[in-house]
């Protein structure tokens, strides 16, 4: 019973302007709305509305009459928080948090709620909390109350003392400030963490894709993972890596990342390109798609957006993932796309069922035999260094000491091999 209290009554709106020539399908906007309060658990939906405006009111977003009936249903559902599917101004905020009686939120603060209600790592809740800041900054309409929560989330939709007045712009600044200096200690110290890992002599197998797509459930089927894995967007949100065997005998680190969205906050983008970093420096990317999506299309156009944004390098091989194949009957146009198609670079699966994950893995190992390029150096002895940075890596297939120094057969990625042109350039000989 106790709980049931505690949640807060949310109602979701999706306003569709006729103006907005860019606008996603107006009911699988709603959907996704409905799905990311979803992801927040002390939000309990009690109703979702998709609102067709012919322009937006600069002050309050919505006409006179509309503004009526959606005080109507919120009265009728006791709903205590607005979510607005969209951009909503601080004036317009304002305005019709007084007119409705009610909390508001846009997706750009629904998202940074539910992304610092996710985040688990240092750096991950430090980022979350100065985007919130930035966001939140020009918001002073309540009480800041996430400065000294006590638990995940930031205080946005709910917590004691939210009726009050209490934060000012002094308040943000300096706690930005100390988040900045926080910050920059985790990055030092996730960089030298970058470096240790760059000597690993395994390529990275990154998986992205859009949320709730099934990227945690196939990572955990290959590795044997533990991660969070639910039927709910932003499940996973810092990256998590594990060492994996492939057929061929081969190691790689596969790299579970957060899932990405359409209309993703540009702070957030810039937030958590940080934790995508091993997205930028994978030699292989698995892009999940749920193949039993309606938008599926949609998600694929908006994450090849967001890996353009990242500035992904194109040249990294990616290969085409349709999870969730296992959900379409056989005669669905989707399944027969999937499951007909000549492109040697997709790959029809069910991370639950098991489903052509063997396929996947031998795509995964041909892709990576085919990068590497085997080569011998010849080193004389001042280049110790190179020589000690070859064994770090793994590469050397032999090495043979010789008056001079060294020459070694060498067999590396063109990853590998431009690190070490970069560090070593004066080294680097194809004989």
């Amino acid at each position: 019973m106790g709980e049931e209290r505690s949640a807060t009554r949310a109602f979701v709106l999706h306003p569709e302007i006729k103006s907005d020539h860019m606008r996603r399908d107006a009911q699988a906007a709603l959907d996704e709305g409905v799905s990311l309060a979803h992801a927040l658990p002390e939000l309990d939906v009690v109703g979702a509305e998709v609102i067709r405006l012919p322009k937006v009111h600069p002050g309050m977003l919505f006409g006179k009459g509309k503004i009526k009936e959606i005080g109507d249903w919120l009265e009728e559902t006791e709903a205590g928080l607005v979510l607005i599917d969209g951009p909503v101004s601080p004036v317009q905020q304002r305005n019709l948090e007084k007119e409705w009686g009610v909390k508001l939120l846009d997706r750009t603060g629904l998202i940074l709620e539910i992304f610092s209600d996710r985040a688990r790592t240092r750096e991950g809740v430090l980022q979350v909390e100065m985007a919130a800041l930035s966001y939140q900054r020009t918001r002073l309409v309540r009480a800041w109350t996430h400065l000294e929560r006590q638990r995940g989330g930031l205080g946005f939709v709910g917590g004691p003392g939210e009726t009050q007045i209490e934060a000012d712009r002094r308040a943000i600044d300096l706690q930005l400030n100390r988040l900045k200096k926080s910050l920059e200690k985790v990055v030092k110290t996730r960089e030298l963490h970058r470096k240790a890992r760059a000597k690993v002599p395994f390529p990275i197998v990154a998986l992205v894709g859009y949320t709730n797509a099934g990227k945690s459930t196939l990572f955990n089927r290959l590795t044997g993972a533990d991660v969070m894995a639910k039927d709910m967007l932003f499940a996973t949100l810092d990256p998590t890596m594990r060492r994996v065997e492939l057929e061929s005998g081969d190691e790689v680190i596969l790299s579970d990342t957060v899932g990405f969205i359409s209309e993703l906050p540009t702070q957030l983008v810039a937030a958590f390109s940080a934790t995508l970093e091993e997205v930028l420096e994978a030699d292989v990317i698995l892009h999940v798609r749920d193949i039993s999506h309606a938008q599926t299309d949609a998600q694929n156009r908006s994450v090849k957006a967001t890996l353009q944004q990242l500035k992904v390098d194109p040249d990294v091989p990616m290969i085409e993932v349709l999870n969730k194949i296992d959900l379409l009957p056989e005669e669905d146009a989707n399944y027969l796309r999937a499951t007909k198609g000549s492109d040697d670079t997709t790959f029809p699966i069910s991370a639950v069922t098991g489903q052509g994950l063997d396929a996947l893995l031998e795509e995964v190992a041909n892709q990576l035999k085919g990068q590497t390029r085997e080569v011998t150096l010849t080193l004389d002895w001042a280049q110790g260094g190179a020589q000690s940075w070859l064994q770090r890596e793994a590469v050397i297939q032999s090495e043979k000491q010789t008056d001079t120094g060294w020459t070694l057969d060498i067999r590396w990625t063109p990853v590998q091999q431009a690190k070490f042109e970069k560090q070593f350039p004066d080294a680097f000989n194809d004989a």
